[in-house]
C-alpha cells in the first residue's frame, strides 16, 4: 500500500520490482492476489492503432552525454491558463536532466536551460528533437555550432524517432500532469521536482536491466560519484 500511494501512476509490474529491490521475496502470485483484492489494479488501455510490423530500432547512446532528447509537453492550471514544460533526457541512462516549466518557453530560454545542465554535466555530443520553432531557430543553431553539438531532427509526423523522450513524456504526464490539479506554477514545479528525484533514483527501468537511471550511470561511469551529482 505504501508503494502504491507513493507511486500511484505505476502498475503491478513496476511496484513488484520495487518490492524486490527493497529485499522482500514474496511470491508474485500471492502479492498480485493481495494487489487485486485491494483494488489497486490500473485500468488497461486499449491500443488505438496497429504497431509497425517492422519497427526500426532506436539508436541508444553508449556513453553519458552521447545524445540528449528534448521535447515539450503542455497542460493547464485550474484557472484554465496554459503552461508548457521543456523536458531534457539523457538517452544513455534515461535520466531526467531537467523539466523547465513556465507559461512561455522561447528558444532563448531553451538555450539557458541547456547551458545550465551543461554547467554540471558537460555538453552533449548530439541533441535529438522535432522540428518545433524553438528548435529550428537561428539562436539554437548558433549555440550548437559554438559548443560542437550535432542537431538531429526527426521526420515530421514520426514522433517515435524520438521514442525515449516520448515514453518519458507519457510517464511524466501520468505521474504529475494527469495526477494532480494545480492552481499555480509553483505547485507544478514542486511536484515535478519530487517526481524527478523518484524517477531517477527509485524507479527501475526494464531497458536498464531493472536498474534506476542513477544506478545505471554509476555502474558505467563510477567517476561521477565523486562529483556530488546525487
Amino acid at each position: 500500500m505504501r508503494l502504491s500511494d507513493r507511486h500511484p501512476e505505476l502498475g503491478f509490474g513496476k511496484l513488484f520490482k520495487m518490492l524486490r529491490r527493497q529485499g522482500y521475496r514474496w511470491n508474485h502470485k500471492r502479492v498480485y492476489r493481495i494487489y487485486g483484492a485491494l483494488k489497486l489494479n490500473k485500468r488497461r488501455r486499449g491500443k488505438k492503432r496497429l504497431p509497425n510490423r517492422y519497427p526500426l530500432p532506436l539508436a541508444v547512446s553508449e556513453i553519458m552525454n552521447g545524445c540528449w532528447s528534448i521535447d515539450f509537453t503542455s497542460d493547464s492550471l485550474w484557472c484554465g491558463r496554459r503552461f508548457r514544460t521543456f523536458n531534457v533526457l539523457d538517452d544513455f541512462n534515461r535520466e531526467a536532466l531537467a523539466i523547465e516549466i513556465d507559461l512561455n518557453l522561447p528558444a532563448e530560454r531553451v538555450i539557458r536551460v541547456l547551458d545550465r545542465i551543461a554547467a554540471w554535466r558537460g555538453y552533449p555530443t548530439q541533441l535529438r528533437m522535432d522540428n518545433g520553432p524553438e528548435f529550428i531557430a537561428l539562436v539554437t543553431a548558433d549555440w550548437a555550432e559554438e559548443h560542437g553539438v550535432d542537431l538531429e531532427f526527426i521526420q515530421p509526423g514520426r514522433p517515435m524517432q524520438n521514442g525515449f523522450i516520448e515514453r518519458f513524456n507519457r510517464s511524466y504526464r501520468e505521474g504529475v500532469l494527469d495526477m494532480y490539479v494545480f492552481q499555480t506554477l509553483s505547485e507544478v514545479r514542486e511536484r515535478t521536482e519530487i517526481w524527478m528525484q523518484r524517477y531517477n533514483e527509485e524507479r527501475p527501468h526494464d531497458s536498464l536491466n531493472d536498474s534506476t537511471p542513477k544506478e545505471f550511470l554509476l555502474f558505467h561511469h563510477p567517476e561521477v560519484s565523486s562529483l556530488g551529482w546525487y
